[in-house]
């Protein structure tokens, strides 16, 4: 069953509404099971498996190729992603330079560094925002030692309207700096940490979110 073929691709037909917020909840499930799990067996690093699974939860039964990587060129607004024979090379590229600069680099940065880059690549059919945001959260999430938590957390907010804009330029702008040099990913780092000082904020001291 592929929801997006039997509603005629109307993403606000309540079937497919419906789905999509079952998906969400098993989504950030998953990503903390994920977390846990990772700091648990002591193997906090990125990989392309759990890249695709975190995107197969997001647009399981909405879309085909949930959490495989897509076989077909894809537009996004104005912005052109690289063509699909890439992906599978960039892929290999992107998740090698995260782990090899794991050490290296503060939280926030390699952070931006991954929302930024599956952005950029653009690897499935559907639900790429979704699955960049929640592995920027799996990383930052990793470096810290342990889910957390807040009111809204930082992929949640990441989505809502205020911040939507500042978010979007933030691409915009590492985008735009990668063609004619080296990225700089400054401004998403810095929204970054304001969206997560913010999260931090909702949870009084006995850890619970206000």
């Amino acid at each position: 069953m592929i929801l997006s073929e039997l509603v005629g691709h109307n993403e606000d037909h309540p079937a497919y509404r419906g789905m999509e917020v079952a998906n969400g909840m098993r989504h950030y499930g998953f990503l903390r099971s994920a977390i846990e799990a990772a700091l648990a067996v002591e193997r906090p690093f990125l990989s392309q498996t759990v890249i695709k699974a975190i995107n197969y939860h997001a647009i399981a039964c909405l879309h085909p190729y949930a959490g495989e990587y897509r076989p077909c060129p894809v537009t996004v607004g104005e912005y052109e992603p690289p063509a699909h024979y890439r992906v599978g090379t960039l892929m290999d590229d992107f998740v090698n330079q995260i782990n090899r600069n794991w050490h290296e680099t503060d939280e926030v940065s390699l952070a931006a560094h991954v929302l930024w880059r599956l952005n950029w690549i653009h690897p499935f059919i559907n639900g790429n925002g979704r699955t960049a945001r929640a592995a920027c959260y799996f990383v930052l999430c990793l470096k810290m030692g342990g889910w957390l938590p807040g009111n809204v957390i930082l992929p949640e907010a990441l989505r809502q309207q205020e911040f939507r804009e500042r978010y979007i330029q933030t691409l915009r702008h590492a985008d735009d700096t990668a063609q004619v040099g080296a990225v700089d990913l400054g401004p998403m780092a810095q929204l970054l940490l304001d969206l997560l000082g913010r999260q931090l904020a909702s949870i009084d001291p006995n850890g619970e979110s206000r």
